[in-house]
């Protein structure tokens, strides 16, 4: 297969062990930064160029989409699956991921295990949305904040009312979590692919820090999950239709809550700290994916596929 990985950085972690994996099983692998291409929207006739370079004869994309460029991002790997290219992660899949209050609100409709999540727009509001998720500690989240940036844990409700009034004056939209205490700064990321949990590890943040994102300083060790906790993992990934995702859950008193599914985990803390080729197992779910594409339809994507 030609199998392109969309990465704005080939010499990062995740997209080196992407190509390696994928040269080491035979295929021929490219990395392309999707911020450099563009494309022609004609009917019957989508196009892709990146560097004045018509691109034809690829197999199947790869998608490592950033946070700060998922519309661009989304557009191309859309572009992709109109040409008939099969796509590791969906281009819908991801923009559902991305939208932290969609993909919070989808998961509640499937009925997965999440920490009470509150949503306002006004000022006013804050007391009301403050008791609705139990009150105080409670965490702040930044819509579009990533890897532990932009959440804040109030532990007073006066300290709560302070943030809440600076993020409204500031226009942002945000969510308020009912804080865990018991899960006491750590959380489990569940990588998984192709509806199964191919592995777990436990993360923990750094002393007198409750998040517990490895950017931030956290450690990583390898988790044996309990059944409860990989068939949430695998109902949240489905939930939001991606076949590779990255599960991050608490442990609470009431069962494994989730806190978000990412669209594009790191390999990186989950290989280290579990010995597991993650990345094979990508390539492989790839393989998979292509050949029954080949079997059971002809090279060409419908509307509802790509979820236009």
């Amino acid at each position: 297969m030609h199998i392109v990985v969309l990465s704005r950085n080939k010499n990062l972690y995740s997209t080196r062990r992407l190509v390696e994996a994928g040269e080491k099983r035979g295929h021929e692998m490219r990395v392309i930064d999707h911020t450099k291409c563009y494309v022609s929207i004609e009917q019957s006739k989508p196009e892709i160029h990146y560097n004045s370079e018509k691109l034809v004869d690829i197999d199947a994309v790869i998608p490592r989409i950033g946070a700060s460029v998922t519309f661009y991002g989304c557009a191309i790997v859309r572009q992709f699956e109109m040409m008939g290219i099969i796509s590791a992660v969906e281009s819908q899949a991801i923009v559902r991921s991305r939208d932290k209050l969609r993909s919070m609100q989808l998961l509640a409709r499937e009925g997965v295990g999440m920490p009470i999540t509150g949503f306002a727009r006004q000022p006013k509001d804050k007391d009301d949305l403050i008791k609705m998720v139990g009150g105080t500690p409670l965490v702040i989240k930044l819509l579009e904040g990533t890897q532990g940036i932009g959440v804040v844990l109030a532990e007073t409700k006066k300290a709560a009312e302070s943030v809440l009034d600076a993020f409204y004056g500031l226009k942002v939209n945000i969510l308020v979590q009912e804080f865990i205490k018991e899960s006491k700064g750590t959380d489990i990321r569940a990588f998984v692919i192709d509806g199964k949990v191919v592995g777990a590890m436990k993360r923990t943040g750094q002393e007198g820090d409750f998040r517990s994102n490895l950017h931030r300083g956290g450690t990583a060790e390898p988790v044996k999950l309990s059944r409860a906790e990989k068939s949430t993992a695998v109902k949240a990934a489905k939930s939001l239709g991606l076949g590779i995702a990255g599960v991050d859950m608490l442990q609470s008193n009431r069962g494994p809550l989730v806190m978000e599914v990412n669209s594009s985990p790191g390999l990186q803390g989950i290989e280290t700290s579990t010995g597991i080729d993650i990345a094979d197992k990508i390539i492989a779910y790839l393989e998979k994916k292509h050949e029954v594409t080949i079997k059971s339809t002809p090279k060409k994507a419908t509307k509802d596929k790509i979820g236009i």
